[in-house]
């Protein structure tokens, strides 16, 4: 028995059959370009391969009690015009060029095929078959067969193989462009369908699904799958149709698909219930009604599929135009040059920060060096200690060592000297730090620059990595030299005149101030309980700013001057109690307290030498050692502390000169000798280096994969052009398909 189509679709579908094609010929699997499918779920032997079957109106898919679908069989009907067998045949794409007008033959491929991809002993896999059945009988429309879904393993299978079916089948189904045949045996309760269910899973609103009713013939006495067609009980939106398999025993008994259809029609005909819902019934009202959906299924997905066709053939051919073609030998020196010339272009883009492709993504380029410059070198100096790596006890035990088997009259310049000297230095490692940071943000645009020639020529690409490289390579080593000549020059001169350097007597005058203040302080009696402290602070304050006038005053200490000499304090002190405080002062600076002899009251030298004959007479005073490791420390002084404050006073501001100096001078190094050089000159030392005619050759060379990525884009491209054509072609049936469902 033969079905005979309607006329709707029969211009649409083939149409989309050859899109279809065109799509499998690129590999195009994106979900954007899938076309409209019908996928057949079910559990084991609910009847899915008699209803293929049926369709096709041929036997050719492998049977048995176990499991038989162990892969997805893509099945694309395409129907010929001509009655005839030698016009029903199949065909494998795993077997191009080769027809199957044997049916039974096109069972054993699969079964064979099936073997090769999911192996022995019950298996399942992913891997498609695809199969196109030409034919009169059909109607044109591609299915898929997916594995019955199952509980138990049997064989070789996992224990989770339940789960890896359902997986396969979620993967065809919740395409939305995916219509589902939903396959329910009616010796079954309909509420425990496996089919229905996993098909509410992954369309849960009901507008993709078809339910299809098997078995009727063998339902108990009595009842019927009357209310089930008409959706009384599990509604769905496109409804059900309801059919009648073969038997196992038909099947044995070698009863074709023509008997089968034809004692299917007479059962509906014949039953009283059925034969009231004849439009419901039947495999013809099942190729009739999946037509129709089919058809409208595939308008409704054309307006998305033109749009993502042309988003496609936009891409490729961008891509097909990156891979260019081979020039004539005559151009190959023209490539070159123009390719040289993007890279420096591009190259100084990213640099002044004019590169369109990352203007808004990401801070980039010139902008990542500022940042260096100021947020990791700058700051980072702000934040260092002037004193780090040098304590107090260093200090002074320079101050001990430069003034020798004597003691200073005031504080030594050559400690002061070494000292900043010593600090001064210790900016040449992050200085350093900083121009190799800034290389490698050069090196980093290098390889960001996007010149799509470079893609198909590797060995032009490698030559100007290694040139550019070198090159900056070059320039980082003038720029580190640079950097250490501005290092030295800073320790090579200590220019205490500098106008912002806070001289000696004004060191001087902090230092003992700070000491005056200490003693004060520590002279005025503790606040009593209850007293307020912010009162009492300010109280001690004021009073030790009187004190230091007072004390200055009375000692003839000048704030602009700073410390004077010895004889200079005699000669402004005009009695003897002001000649003695400004001598206790100035022997601050020798380390001890000096005996006045102008106001010595004792007695006579005389006598001193009668008591010092007596006493070693009676006697010998013995000294001790001086120990093997003689620390500051134990030097200490009040001559010391007036000198350590000095020393740090005076380090901590010439260090904050020269800090500056190098915050200012360093980034200026960099960018003339490394960056702006950069700039400047690498567009010449490219062509310097490649524009040579001897090179071109070996320059353009391209590697295999380059030569099958740009097959591959032409191939692509073409088959979208083709792809687009088609889709333009398309009739207008949207009425038609309207007029049919109604």
């Amino acid at each position: 028995m033969s079905i005979q189509p309607p006329p709707l679709g029969s211009t649409v579908i083939p149409v989309v059959n050859k899109l279809r094609e065109v799509l499998l010929k690129i590999g195009e699997t994106d979900s954007e370009l899938q076309l409209p499918i019908v996928a057949v779920v079910g559990s084991q032997s609910s009847g899915k391969s008699s209803v293929l079957e049926a369709l096709v109106g041929r036997d050719f898919l492998p049977r048995g009690c176990d499991i038989c679908t162990r892969c997805p069989l893509l099945l694309q009907l395409v129907r010929t015009e001509k009655d005839g067998e030698e016009q029903e045949y199949g065909e494998f794409r795993h077997l191009p060029g080769k027809k199957f007008f044997d049916f039974r033959e096109i069972r054993d491929e699969i079964q064979a095929e099936t073997e090769r991809e999911a192996g022995g002993n019950k298996r399942v896999s992913n891997k498609q078959i695809y199969l196109e059945i030409y034919s009169h009988r059909v109607l044109d429309m591609t299915l898929v067969d997916l594995p019955g879904m199952t509980k138990v393993p049997v064989g070789d299978q996992p224990l989770d193989i339940e789960a890896q079916i359902r997986k396969m089948i979620l993967s065809y189904i919740k395409q939305p462009r995916c219509l589902i045949l939903a396959i329910t045996p009616a010796n079954s309760d309909l509420a425990n369908s496996d089919a229905l269910h996993i098909a509410g899973i992954a369309d849960p609103d009901g507008n993709r699904t078809i339910g299809v009713i098997t078995k009727l013939d063998i339902m108990d006495r009595g009842t019927d799958a009357c209310n089930l067609l008409l959706g009384k009980t599990i509604p769905l939106r496109l409804g059900y149709i309801g059919v009648v398999n073969r038997s196992q025993e038909d099947i044995e008994l070698n009863r074709g698909v023509h008997d089968a259809l034809a004692y299917e029609e007479a059962f509906f005909n014949s039953h009283p219930v059925y034969n009231s819902v004849a439009d419901c019934c039947g495999i013809p009202q099942l190729a009739k009604k999946l037509n129709q959906i089919f058809v409208q299924h595939i308008f409704q997905m054309l307006p998305d599929l033109k749009s993502s066709i042309r988003s496609k053939l936009a891409f490729a051919s961008k891509e097909h135009s990156s891979y260019g073609h081979m020039p004539k030998e005559s151009d190959r020196g023209s490539l070159v040059l123009d390719i040289l010339l993007k890279y420096s272009k591009d190259f100084v883009s990213l640099v002044d920060g004019r590169n369109e492709d990352k203007l808004t993504s990401e801070v980039y380029g010139g902008a990542r060096i500022h940042y260096i410059f100021q947020s990791i070198f700058s700051d980072h100096l702000e934040e260092v200690d002037p004193f780090e790596g040098l304590t107090d006890e260093d200090i002074c035990t320079a101050i001990h060592n430069a003034t020798g088997p004597s003691s200073a009259l005031f504080v030594p310049e050559v400690p002061f000297q070494v000292l900043v000297r010593r600090q001064i230095a210790r900016l040449l490692d992050p200085s350093l730090q900083c121009a190799r940071l800034v290389y490698n943000e050069l090196v980093k645009m290098t390889h960001s620059c996007r010149v799509r020639e470079l893609q198909r020529f590797p060995f032009l690409k490698a030559h100007i990595n290694e040139i550019v490289g070198n090159f900056l390579h070059g320039g980082l080593e003038p720029s580190q030299a640079i950097i250490r000549h501005i290092v030295d020059m800073e320790t090579d001169y200590i220019n205490t005149s500098h106008p912002n350097f806070i001289g000696g007597n004004k060191a001087v005058e902090i230092a003992l101030n700070q000491i005056r203040s200490n003693r004060l302080l520590s002279l005025l009696p503790k606040p009593r309980d209850g007293v307020d402290l912010d009162a009492v602070t300010v109280s001690r304050s004021n009073q030790v700013s009187n004190a230091i006038v007072v004390r200055s005053q009375a000692n003839g200490i000048v704030a602009d001057q700073g410390v004077r000499s010895v004889a200079g304090i005699e000669r402004n002190g005009s009695s003897g109690g002001e000649r003695s405080s400004n001598w206790r002062i100035a022997s601050l600076f020798r380390g001890r307290e000096v005996h006045n002899p102008a106001i010595d009251t004792s007695g006579s030298n005389s006598d001193h030498e009668v008591v010092n004959h007596r006493e070693r007479a009676t006697s010998i005073i013995h000294l001790r050692e001086p120990p093997l490791m003689l620390n500051s420390s134990e030097m200490h002084s009040e001559h010391e502390t007036v000198a350590l404050l000095v020393t740090k006073q005076l380090l901590e501001s010439y260090y904050t000169i020269v800090r500056k100096n190098i915050q200012d001078s360093i980034p200026k190094a960099i960018m003339h000798f490394l960056v702006n050089h950069t700039k400047r000159q690498l567009r010449n030392v490219l062509i310097e280096n490649l524009y040579r005619e001897s090179l071109f050759e070996t320059l353009l060379q391209e590697t295999d994969e380059v030569s099958l990525k740009r097959r591959h884009a032409a191939e692509t491209l073409s088959a979208l052009r083709e792809a687009s054509r088609l889709l333009d072609e398309l009739p207008i049936e949207a009425t038609t398909v309207e007029r049919g469902l109604q």
